[in-house]
């Protein structure tokens, strides 16, 4: 069996944002869910800089089925799949996977590809043509994460995410990102 990520055993059951399901979030998951900004910039605003990311894994692979749906991927085309961890002060406040074809890597000049510890949102919201595409939501029980994740990101109850496909010109690029205890309140 071949490893897809360091957060998840199995991809996470999205559903597509649909009239209405903004009102099935609990209102503080709603703020984060429908951010428009970049939410690292968000973090900064309330922990300064403390916010640092850690990179859990980062590798050309094929990505999750749904994942490769909503990129338009023909199955089995390898992408860079990155996984972080966003933290401040000890505080885990946001996990995110992000999923780029090669195309939208050559066309931001490797700047994807060699992020290191930089925040994505850092490159992408610098685009002045950045469009959101498509946006879907999920519930991910603490059983829906590897044993590490939970014990690093500190999860003990279900956390909410967003699955975000973004345009840049022509080239697509899908982030999920999920809100932790710790990041919800802010």
């Amino acid at each position: 069996m071949t490893i897809r990520s360091q957060l998840f055993p199995r991809e996470p059951q999205w559903r597509e944002n649909r009239c209405g399901t903004r009102h099935q979030l609990p209102s503080a998951i709603q703020s984060w869910t429908y951010e428009t900004g970049s939410l690292t910039q968000r973090l900064r605003r309330a922990y300064g800089g403390a916010v640092k990311v850690s990179v859990l894994w980062q590798r050309w692979q094929t990505p999750f089925r749904t994942e490769q749906q909503r990129l338009r991927l023909p199955r089995h085309v390898h992408a860079l799949v990155r996984e972080v961890l966003l933290h401040a002060d000890g505080k885990p406040l946001i996990l995110a996977r992000t999923v780029i074809p090669a195309g939208t890597v050559t066309f931001a000049h490797s700047n994807l590809a060699k992020l290191g510890t930089r925040p994505l949102g850092e490159v992408i919201f610098a685009y002045p043509k950045l469009a959101r595409l498509q946006l879907d939501v999920c519930l991910v029980e603490p059983d829906g994460w590897t044993p590490a994740t939970r014990g690093l990101a500190k999860i003990s109850q279900p956390v909410w995410g967003r699955r975000t496909v973004y345009g840049l010109q022509h080239q697509h690029l899908l982030v999920s990102e999920f809100f932790l205890a710790d990041s919800v309140g802010i």
